[in-house]
């Protein structure tokens, strides 16, 4: 458990250059200033700001990594309070993480019946990301595209943004944003980065699937995951 915190300690892991992220507060490190074009030559590379893990995603992926809560699965932590992903191998190595984009509205579980309704038939306060343990598999295809089904009776999937809604909504824009707060736009889905989404993400949850652990941002920690409480206790016995 300790090579787990060790790791997570330097998960300031940057998306790959053409996603960006935002220095959110307090997880994300703010970026250093772009450099002026040399005359004559090329422009110097922009750094990209790091994504930091809160501490309530430090807790929850170090209990994972810890009980094999994955079962030998890939695994990812989102963050909706930060609006930060943060993706695991099997064996809880820290691959990558991304800023992500979320439901509208706030709150922790779906309404009752969401999943069977059509996008354009769901009120604003139904338009939330719920917080929980999911088991999430590809499976039928959206708008000509298997998505990863994060809860599929609910209709939360992972994915890009939709080409559809990008430009409309600015979606790429309010994910590069400075901060968080404008991160929540969509009907409940997840939003990542194209690139972390096709190089990271897709590739390790495609033949087995894997499991997404959704913070909470309404309901306490412990609530949505129980057995935090018992690695709590677990932790100060061994102290």
């Amino acid at each position: 458990m300790i090579q787990v915190l060790r790791a997570l300690a330097g998960l300031a892991l940057i998306v790959p250059a053409a996603t960006g992220a935002h220095p959110a507060k307090p997880v994300h490190k703010p970026a250093k200033p772009a450099k002026a074009r040399p005359a004559g030559g090329k422009a110097a590379p922009v750094t990209t700001p790091a994504i930091v893990p809160s501490e309530a995603a430090t807790r929850v992926a170090a209990w994972v990594a810890a009980s094999n809560d994955n079962h030998s699965l890939p695994w990812a932590v989102v963050d909706k309070t930060n609006a930060a992903v943060f993706l695991f191998d099997p064996q809880g190595k820290p691959l990558g993480s991304a800023p992500v984009l979320i439901g509208i509205a706030t709150g922790d579980e779906a309404s009752p019946g969401v999943g069977s309704k059509k996008l354009a038939d769901l009120g604003p306060a139904e338009k939330t990301t719920p917080a929980g343990r999911f088991l999430a598999k590809f499976g039928v295809p959206v708008g000509g595209e298997r998505v990863l089904w994060v809860d599929y009776a609910t209709s939360v999937a992972l994915h890009p943004i939709p080409k559809d809604a990008g430009a409309r909504e600015k979606r790429r824009e309010r994910m590069l944003s400075p901060t968080p707060d404008d991160n929540r736009i969509t009907f409940g889905c997840i939003n990542v980065p194209k690139a972390f989404y096709g190089k990271l993400l897709s590739p390790l949850f495609r033949k087995k699937g894997g499991y997404v652990y959704v913070l909470p941002d309404t309901k306490p920690l412990e609530d949505v995951f129980p057995r935090l409480r018992l690695q709590a206790v677990m932790n100060a016995a061994a102290r």
